[in-house]
């Protein structure tokens, strides 16, 4: 059983056949060259019966020679041979045992590789982003922050199935299994040095408690939670919650928009949607943009939502912009460009 509370590294995953294939075919190739070289060297071989070294006493030679069986009845006598036996002989034996017993070598290095694998990636590790849960709001989140452009290595998931790590893994994201209740396990996913934190718990009460304990170890971190049940939203905020998703009552909304107002209820699909239509971002003001009106964005198809201003949000619907300035961050709705 893998044990929880441990990171997953996204790697390359290899079958048992081809892992068994490749060891094998060293050690043959080893047991081949140690055959050609005492062929080659043969008249320096001596044979307790007194016969000339042929090449399947060559090939007897490597085989117990290789696996340290070493009977004694062939050996070498004359220097060269003997020479060859200590600088290119002895190397292949350990190649050829190393090879063989690499299995047991594995599992006896695994731990201090990654514990040092760890130790070297907690001290680069910061300003990534934590998403607790890979359910369907979770996997969701992975896949909106990385068709937003984020690096898989800037993404860490905690999840209690082992099934699910797997699939993180093979998008390059680093995952780690365990239970995100637990203090051990988000310290372990550096909660402490994250810029955000996405929580999306089965149950309410569980991602209450994961708030709060993350709340405590990033006081700086922005936490962003799915509520099941939108009576709960105020009981997120007093946990800690910079912002609550109700995901019951905003797919009902939803619902009930396609149906009295389908065109809006399409608009709304199309920001949903993560490969085409249409999507929301914020991002910084450009020096071509600055001096001008929020709403002369719309001939670059950037539609203004708000203009943030020294930390202050001023929506479309207020006065309180005229012109952009430098250092404003805008959010716009926009087309989602095409994915190449």
């Amino acid at each position: 059983m893998t044990e929880t509370g441990s990171l997953h590294w996204p790697q390359r995953n290899r079958g048992p056949l081809a892992s068994i294939g490749t060891r094998m075919a060293i050690a043959v190739g080893a047991l081949i060259a140690t055959t050609l070289l005492v062929w080659i060297e043969r008249t320096g071989y001596y044979d307790t019966n007194g016969t000339p070294i042929g090449f399947i006493d060559a090939f007897y030679y490597a085989t117990v020679s290789l696996s340290a069986t070493g009977f004694g009845d062939i050996t070498p006598v004359t220097d060269s041979a003997r020479l060859v036996n200590i600088f290119l002989i002895t190397p292949l034996r350990f190649i050829f045992l190393i090879t063989l017993l690499s299995s047991t070598f594995e599992v006896l290095t695994e731990r201090s590789r990654a514990q040092y694998r760890t130790k070297r990636w907690r001290s680069r590790v910061k300003d990534h982003t934590v998403v607790v849960g890979y359910g369907v709001e979770g996997r969701s989140a992975v896949s909106a922050l990385l068709d937003q452009g984020m690096a898989p290595a800037d993404i860490i998931v905690i999840e209690s199935n082992e099934a699910a790590i797997t699939a993180i893994t093979e998008l390059g994201v680093v995952g780690v299994l365990g239970e995100a209740t637990r203090e051990d396990v988000l310290r372990i996913a550096a909660v402490d040095s994250a810029s955000s934190i996405i929580v999306t718990a089965e149950r309410d009460d569980t991602a209450v408690l994961v708030v709060l304990t993350a709340r405590r170890l990033a006081p700086q971190s922005r936490i962003v939670v799915a509520a099941r049940e939108g009576q709960n939203i105020q009981v997120f905020k007093h946990s800690g919650a910079d912002t609550v998703i109700p995901t019951g009552e905003s797919a009902g909304r939803l619902l009930g928009l396609c149906l009295t107002s389908p065109v809006a209820g399409q608009l709304v699909e199309d920001l949903l949607e993560p490969v085409a239509g249409l999507e929301i971002i914020e991002r910084e003001v450009t020096d071509s943009e600055r001096g001008y009106a929020p709403e002369s964005l719309v001939s670059n198809k950037d539609v203004v939502l708000a203009v943030i201003r020294a930390g202050v949000v001023h929506r479309f619907d207020e006065q309180g912009v005229a012109a952009l300035e430098h250092g404003d961050r805008i959010v716009v709705i926009r087309p989602r460009p095409e994915r190449t």
